[in-house]
């Protein structure tokens, strides 16, 4: 490893962290750093997921007092989360790396159009009664099938909760975001027990830029406060698009 790739994927980490504070999509940069320094994408989407997982356990904790009012629910939709994440993984250790890499760029496509068009996925307010009591089957079911999709491949999975979490959820967006950090954690360390006993984690790569991502996400609440989101959003949405030529293009030259 050259002392550039090291700082690349540092400063990925570092802008990945900031940015999933400010509006989310940070994987984008932590799995392209990875894959266009030469990783596997199995490896890469792997390793990428371990990285998040510090923002995922600090948001938690900043909303506990939000999520305990709703204990039951919550870990109902985390055991449906479990389940869901295991299945994910276990269905992106199956493949071997030309078949998912002809996938990537259509994942990539599908989460930059759903990381689009959060705005207009954003939750409406709803009772919460029925859903913070655990009550309903619709709730769970949903995110099940959220959760298969974010143990394969995690970009753009908070977004994807936010929205299904929205149609089966009570309560206004804090509630929500709290559910969601809470149930993405716990499909992050589901998929990163699968990885790292599948072998597939990159652990330089992710010692280096843990990191950054913690000290990217600290930071990216002074951004937050500064800098529109609209901006923001324009970047993530410019790398996903960027990556996703980039692996038509390879693709079509492998």
């Amino acid at each position: 490893m050259t002392v550039l790739y090291a700082l690349a994927l540092f400063l990925s980490g570092l802008l990945a962290g900031a940015i999933n504070a400010v509006a989310g999509g940070g994987t984008f940069l932590t799995f392209g750093a990875m894959t266009l320094g030469g990783l596997s994408p199995i490896v890469a989407n792997a390793t990428s997921s371990m990285v998040q997982f510090p923002g995922y356990v600090t948001s938690t904790l900043a909303y506990l007092a939000d999520i305990r009012p709703m204990w039951r629910g919550a870990l109902l939709l985390a055991a449906a989360s479990v389940l869901g994440s295991g299945v994910g993984a276990l269905i992106l250790l199956s493949l071997d790396n030309p078949r998912f890499q002809s996938m990537v760029p259509w994942l990539l496509l599908a989460a930059t159009a759903l990381f689009a068009a959060g705005p207009w996925l954003a939750p409406k307010r709803r009772n919460a009664a029925e859903a913070a009591e655990g009550r309903g089957l619709a709730a769970p079911i949903v995110q099940f099938l959220t959760s298969i999709y974010g143990g394969f491949f995690g970009a753009g999975m908070g977004i994807m909760m936010l929205a299904t979490l929205g149609l089966t959820q009570g309560g206004d967006y804090h509630r929500l975001n709290a559910l969601k950090n809470m149930l993405a954690t716990v499909i992050a360390v589901v998929a990163i027990v699968v990885f790292v006993s599948g072998g597939v984690v990159a652990w330089v790569e992710a010692a280096i830029m843990m990191p950054g991502v913690a000290l990217g996400g600290y930071g990216g609440v002074w951004i937050a406060r500064r800098v529109p989101q609209t901006y923001v959003r324009a970047v993530v949405i410019a790398v996903g698009l960027a990556l996703a030529v980039y692996y038509f293009w390879r693709n079509a030259g492998a």
